[in-house]
């Protein structure tokens, strides 16, 4: 993959699925610990039929409408959650299975009844996003970093989902610190004033931001390994905070660029005509890490949580 190719052909799809993985990764470190890792699996399932309407209701597939969108369905997921758990008198959990896996067969629903042909929305790429697609058609080279007209061509989810990077980091870098006390010993968090309620519910929603900006060009599958994946497999190699977000780091940006070159190049390499999808190949990828790191990490025989802060 030289330079004149490599460039509008590689270059942005690896760059957004870098900074997918990194942005669902950061937050996810924490719902790991917090025992909330399936939040970001209902979050990708929530967003789902909120995107769907609101690209029916606008006839575009753009970012605030989609934040949204995702926003109103999250809001009647939570309040449907809270009736089937009241007039049910059933535990949470099945309540959160129900409501989500409802969301999303609605979604999937819609999209099956809705004209998405002009736009790249539909069940697959719900599932598996685009990635593949998303080249610079303005670029000629690394020279082409440095152009302003071609620079102006970019795909606009490589900016967006950088920008949502960005925000999840400044987040996490603002409230490290309670969001720290708060992850390891809640108790001892609220009787230093710290409002843990409000903080565990802006993660959720930095998250819900982090998969709605990741939706369209990648999918749920890729999200929801990446929430849980890379920190997984951090946790096995350290028992501290701060080493385990930079090991998980690693191991999203990793299982981002392996993933896209063995789903581009992989199938060649073993005889076969085509490409698989690259979304699908990085959640492999980012479970087989997984997989190394349960049986070969240093800490894999955890007995629990270890309280180390």
């Amino acid at each position: 993959m030289m330079g004149a190719e490599f460039v509008p052909l590689s270059l942005t799809p690896l760059l957004i699925g870098i900074c997918v993985a990194v942005a669902c990764a950061l937050p996810g470190n924490f719902l790991v610990l917090r025992r909330q890792a399936l939040i970001g699996d209902a979050i990708s399932h929530v967003v789902l039929p909120g995107i769907v309407v609101a690209f029916l209701l606008t006839g575009v597939v753009a970012t605030w409408p989609m934040l949204l969108g995702a926003a109103g369905a999250a809001i009647i997921a939570v309040a449907a959650i809270e009736a089937i758990r009241r007039l049910g008198k059933i535990e949470p959990g099945a309540a959160m299975g129900v409501v989500f896996t409802t969301m999303f067969a609605g979604g999937v629903l819609l999209l099956e009844q809705s004209d998405t042909s002009s736009v790249h929305l539909d069940v697959e790429h719900a599932l598996f996003g685009n990635l593949e697609s998303l080249i610079w058609l303005d670029a000629t080279g690394w020279a082409s970093l440095l152009d302003p007209v071609a620079l102006a061509g970019l795909p606009v989810e490589l900016p967006r989902m950088a920008a949502a990077l960005l925000a999840v980091a400044v987040f996490i870098a603002l409230f490290w610190r309670p969001l720290k006390i708060s992850t390891f010993d809640e108790g001892f968090a609220q009787t230093m004033g710290m409002r843990t309620q409000p903080l565990g519910l802006a993660l959720v929603i930095v998250s819900a931001i982090a998969a709605v900006a990741a939706f369209d060009a990648v999918g749920s599958i890729i999200v929801i390994a990446m929430f849980i994946c890379p920190p997984a497999a951090a946790r096995l190699m350290t028992n501290r905070l701060e080493h385990q977000v930079a090991w998980s780091v690693l191991f999203a940006a990793l299982a981002a660029i392996l993933g896209y070159v063995i789903a581009g190049y992989g199938p060649l390499w073993l005889g076969y005509a085509s490409s698989v999808s690259a979304a699908g190949m990085i959640a492999t990828v980012s479970g087989v890490i997984l997989a190394v790191t349960a049986i070969c990490g240093p800490h894999r025989h955890r007995g629990g949580a270890a309280k180390e802060a």
